[in-house]
């Protein structure tokens, strides 16, 4: 098993989610790796944890990672949050990624999770996705 073709789905995924027309028009350029300094905006999408577990072979190294994708929102309701999520994984769910190590070979919705975040109106959904990678 082999941890390095993390950064590369990482930066495929990122860059995926920032040039998705439907999902650009949603939430702009607010799509992050690390949350920016200052104030935050009222609507964006951070990519989050991750766990990779090896699915080697005799025939080769493999790993699946699980993924968390982040959509927050401020906006009374669910709605809107929901609507920039079901963009995320139209954008990602089979998308041919090209990684600069390893090839992947299956991208995965696994589940969401939607709650409150305090006391006040902001939401949050939490996107998990399975990623296999082979050629490690």
């Amino acid at each position: 098993m082999s941890y390095r073709a993390s950064s590369a789905l990482q930066s495929a995924v990122y860059q995926q989610l920032a040039s998705d027309a439907a999902l650009q028009a949603l939430v702009g350029a607010n799509i992050y790796d690390a949350l920016p300094t200052g104030t935050l905006p009222t609507l964006y999408v951070s990519l989050g944890p991750e766990e990779a577990k090896d699915y080697s072979s005799k025939s080769g190294g493999a790993a699946h990672h699980e993924f968390v994708i982040s959509v927050i929102s401020e906006a009374s309701g669910f709605q809107t949050a929901k609507e920039v999520a079901a963009a995320i994984s139209d954008a990602l769910v089979d998308a041919p990624l090209a990684l600069s190590v390893g090839a992947l070979t299956g991208l995965w919705f696994v589940k969401a999770k939607a709650a409150r975040i305090g006391n006040d109106d902001t939401r949050r959904i939490d996107l998990t996705f399975r990623a296999a990678v082979d050629g490690l």
